[in-house]
């Protein structure tokens, strides 16, 4: 007997391993023949018993079909039935493709196939079954696609599928977001709270969108009202008419809706019922004519009412008393109580995670555009703090070293490579613009601070003209490459872009080598002696003519650099030095004329200040640069020299 069972169990085995390896070595056409009417002609009902079967067979052309049948990018040709592609559905012919190895097998007219055209219903059940396809596929891409199609159609029938994908899954990404979709199915669908509660806690610490869009499911409510408190229902907020939460007109417009009270018959209406109920010149027994106050048409209606033709008015009185006799409430749409506590406990520590995150993400933005403001303030602060010239022009040195990066990137096609070349060429331009415009102009207006203001204002004027000549008002492209084109994401709430990290990192850079220069070169050693005393630093051998004009020169070489990094995302238009000149000598006035340590400080008060007004205020962006001037007025009254004062020429002394 053993003997036979064993035997019997053998042939069982092997008809099966014969029946699979069968369907594996069956051509996609034969699978798809044995449901050619199914799929030609599909519907709602049946669809799923068909993909059922296909799916079973394991066929791995197979989701290549489902996807392009989902796509409706599949024909059956009418002569033979065969399921077929199409090269190019404009053609005509149309050039047949085999749907397992896409090699052209014939032509056909467009009257002689059949394009299959499922619906939407029928659409939505054939992604399903691609789900599972998906989710093993080797492409990350096409994994996370297959949880968003999960998550947008959730069913209890893939909750083993993302377990198991969530054990194997190795991509940061993709895990990421199957530690949301799994909590999510089981949440929805699992029927013992407990499991549900700890799939809640297992998004303790979750901040992207989808966790806590999927917390914020579970807490929407309604608002209902009733005789008393029902036992069964799961209450989040009992309501108080007259509050902020309900007021008066709302709590009995809810009873009204439900049946629970007469409703509040308006002016209008009143008017209406009495307008269409007057007879012999009279309503209700008083002449129309003495109709003229709300006390005589009150008292036309309620004889109206008396006669039953009109509906009776709720007094105050009534209406007090109808929501007094009546609660009102706001109840969880989950019934679960433990669900709704656990989901709101969860909900309340993301959102204290998010807040530390949301802080840290404004540091970020303030970090950010201080960096911006830095480097298009450094220069000012250097010809500023050893000049004493007030450069109105400053502005336009940026606008030329954003328009030198533009020149560049017309002729340059790699567009990493431009900005290797327009850093130092837009340097090397306005460094000469500088010295030309510091032999020319401001040589002559030394200690004259009213003419030199209006002589670098004038420039300023010239400079935008000129180029408005030459490259005209429309904005000019300077895009940045592709590795600085994105952003770098640390979760749902802190993102950075690339090109606002490069900036920093420029800043960075530009700060550590005017620190190397100032205070570990001979120029800068003779630069710091004419700051502090120019007559001594004369009579020891310096030429301060010779440091002006190099101190002047560096300065606006290092606005066009600026000018480079700020092109690169904002506008390159004729007047953008101007959007950035107030903010450049507030940075200066704040942190202190003439002192690297000073700008830096200075510009990150002023970017932090600005991000963190712009925070409070969003709707209104020039709030945030009125602000910013009340700031620095308020702070030059108690610290004139700014937060780094220098002594010596820039100090007044």
């Amino acid at each position: 007997m053993k003997t036979l069972l064993r035997a019997a169990m053998t042939l069982a085995i092997s008809l099966c391993l014969a029946a699979t390896a069968s369907a594996q070595d069956a051509s996609l056409q034969d699978i798809l023949q044995e449901h050619a009417e199914e799929i030609a002609d599909p519907s709602r009902g049946t669809v799923g018993q068909t993909l059922t079967a296909l799916v079973e067979t394991d066929h791995p052309a197979l989701p290549g079909f489902l996807t392009r049948w989902q796509n409706r990018e599949a024909y059956q040709r009418d002569a033979d039935g065969l399921f077929v592609y199409v090269e190019d559905e404009d053609a005509d012919p149309l050039v047949l493709l085999d749907i397992e190895s896409g090699e052209p097998i014939g032509t056909a007219g467009s009257r002689e196939v059949t394009q299959l055209r499922p619906n939407g219903g029928v659409r939505r059940v054939i992604g399903g079954a691609l789900v599972q396809f998906q989710l093993g596929a080797e492409n990350p891409a096409t994994r996370l696609e297959a949880l968003s199609a999960i998550a947008n159609d959730p069913d209890e029938s893939y909750l083993p599928m993302v377990r198991a994908r969530l054990e194997a899954e190795e991509d940061p990404a993709v895990r990421a977001r199957l530690e949301v979709v799994l909590p999510g199915l089981i949440i929805a669908f699992a029927e013992d709270d407990a499991a549900r509660v700890e799939a809640i806690r297992s998004l303790d610490g979750n901040v992207s969108l989808d966790a806590r869009a999927t917390l914020n499911r579970l807490l929407s409510t309604s608002r209902e009202v009733s005789d008393v408190l029902p036992d069964d229902a799961n209450v989040a907020t009992v309501l108080t008419p007259g509050s902020d939460q309900l007021s008066i007109e709302d709590a009995y417009a809810m009873l009204v809706a439900a049946d629970l009270a007469p409703p509040l018959i308006s002016r209008t209406e009143q008017r209406d019922v009495l307008a269409a109920n007057v007879v012999d010149g009279r309503v209700g027994g008083v002449p129309v004519a003495t109709l003229n106050t709300e006390t005589a048409r009150d008292a036309a209606y309620d004889a109206l009412v008396a006669e039953g033709i009109a509906t009776p008015l709720p007094t105050q009185d009534e209406v007090d008393a109808a929501i007094e006799s009546h609660v009102f409430y706001d109840a969880y749409t989950e019934p679960s109580s433990a669900v709704t506590d656990s989901a709101r406990a969860t909900l309340d520590s993301i959102e204290t995670r998010v807040g530390v995150y949301r802080f840290f993400d404004l540091s970020l933005d303030g970090i950010s555009l201080a960096s911006i403001y830095f480097l298009a303030a450094i220069g000012l602060a250097i010809t500023f703090g050893v000049m004493g010239v007030i450069n109105m022009a400053h502005g336009e040195f940026i606008m030329i070293g954003a328009y030198t990066g533009y020149v560049v990137q017309t002729l340059i096609a790699d567009y990493t490579l431009s900005i290797a070349v327009a850093l130092p060429l837009a340097f090397a331009v306005t460094f000469a613009l500088g010295v030309l415009m510091e032999r020319a102009v401001i040589r002559w207006l030394y200690h004259r601070p009213l003419e030199t203001l209006l002589a670098t204002f004038g420039i300023s004027i010239a400079l935008q003209q000129i180029i408005r000549q030459i490259f005209g008002t429309q904005a000019r492209p300077f895009t940045p490459p592709d590795w600085l084109a994105g952003s770098v994401t640390i979760n749902d709430v802190i993102s950075i872009s690339s090109i606002r990290i490069a900036i920093f990192l420029l800043g960075v850079i530009f700060f550590v080598m005017l620190w190397l220069i100032l205070n570990r070169t001979r120029l800068g050693l003779e630069v710091r002696a004419v700051t502090q005393n120019p007559a001594m630093a004369a009579s020891m051998g310096i030429n301060p003519d010779r440091i002006n004009m190099l101190t002047f020169g560096l300065g606006s070489g290092i606005a066009g650099v600026a000018g480079v990094a700020i092109g690169l995302f904002a506008q390159v238009v004729p007047d953008m030095g101007s959007n950035y000149i107030v903010q450049s000598f507030m940075t200066v006035v704040v942190g202190g004329v003439g002192n690297i340590f000073g700008t830096l400080i200075g510009a990150g008060m002023i970017g932090s200040l600005q991000k963190a007004i712009e925070w409070l205020n969003p709707t209104n962006t020039l709030a945030a640069q009125t602000y910013m001037i009340l700031f620095v007025i308020l702070f030059i009254q108690f610290r004139p020299r700014g937060i780094i004062a220098l002594r010596g020429r820039a100090a007044g002394d």
